[in-house]
């Protein structure tokens, strides 16, 4: 009974953090004049994955390296397949040139980096500082780019009190956490009572329970007409996660890649690439193409339930 109130409450504390950080960050943008898709990339982006960053160093403490790679894996691999296929299958998703020419390629770069430097079957401390070096470089040229940028910034949000928009982004930061943490313990508990390896648990039910953020986030923005918010969430979580998780984790406690398979990597990569062309035909992801990532979704998903004999 306590693992379905921990799923439940956790859910319900996710979907009023991901409503404050949406309006908390929306307000950033319309009064600094950072574009939505920045804030999308950042702010919101890092607010939605800080569930990720507390379950991936957690388990790196405590020796469960499977699931705090299988948690980044599975994560880069929901936010794309799940969460932004039922957004365009809900609504549409407009996407700007920027996100084609530069985020989204920037996206697989960073997924194909992380795979080569496990190629020796270990993060090492070193391989985090590099990660982490370059999550500060791609933040450091965004805001820049997004100060020159001669974009009109138009949400259809009206302006509040700095101190009000600050509260809503940092409530809404830690609702996210706490949410997160509380969801996906619950989570866990329930896959381990029936037997489930801890690497699929970290691909399935830790890397969808820490990806709820993403989702309801993605969808109110989505629903809210803030398309940029939307994608920018999802390319921007899934560059944090591999760049700024894994980079942080790795220079805690290096990380081993043992109990994960080469198809692992493949999918998430696979994934990532698809979504470049999706997104470069007509500068939109649709419902075609928001139903095609689904299916490759649960495709997958039904191929881990089959591995773990269930």
């Amino acid at each position: 009974m306590m693992i379905f109130l921990s799923i439940l409450g956790g859910f319900i504390i996710l979907t009023i953090g991901a409503e404050a950080m949406v309006r908390g960050a929306s307000a950033v943008a319309l009064r600094l004049g950072i574009t939505p898709l920045v804030i999308g990339l950042t702010i919101v982006a890092f607010g939605t994955s800080a569930p990720e960053l507390a379950v991936s160093v957690k388990s790196a403490l405590a020796g469960n390296s499977g699931i705090a790679l299988g948690n980044v894996i599975g994560s880069n691999i929901a936010n794309i397949g799940l969460i932004l296929a039922l957004t365009a299958l809900i609504r549409p998703i407009k996407v700007q040139s920027q996100m084609v020419k530069r985020d989204i390629p920037l996206m697989i770069a960073a997924s194909l980096l992380f795979w080569v430097l496990l190629l020796d079957g270990e993060l090492s401390r070193l391989d985090g500082a590099l990660l982490l070096g370059l999550l500060f470089a791609y933040l450091g040229y965004s805001y820049i780019d997004s100060k020159n940028s001669n974009e009109e910034v138009d949400l259809d949000t009206s302006p509040q009190a700095p101190w009000l928009s600050a509260l809503l982004i940092i409530a809404g930061i830690a609702m996210l956490i706490g949410g997160g943490i509380l969801f996906v313990d619950g989570a866990v508990a329930l896959a381990r009572n029936f037997g489930i390896s801890e690497v699929i648990i970290g691909l399935t039910v830790v890397a969808i329970g820490t990806s709820m953020p993403e989702l309801v986030t993605s969808m109110l923005a989505a629903i809210k007409g803030q398309s940029d918010i939307a994608i920018g969430n999802v390319v921007g979580s899934n560059l944090f996660n591999v760049l700024g998780i894994l980079g942080i984790t790795a220079i805690v406690h290096p990380v081993s890649a043992a109990g994960l398979q080469s198809l692992d990597f493949i999918v998430m990569l696979a994934l990532a690439a698809a979504l470049l062309p999706f997104a470069y035909t007509g500068l939109r992801v649709g419902r075609r193409e928001g139903a095609i990532l689904l299916v490759s979704y649960l495709g997958y998903m039904a191929y881990l339930i089959n591995q773990a004999g269930l």
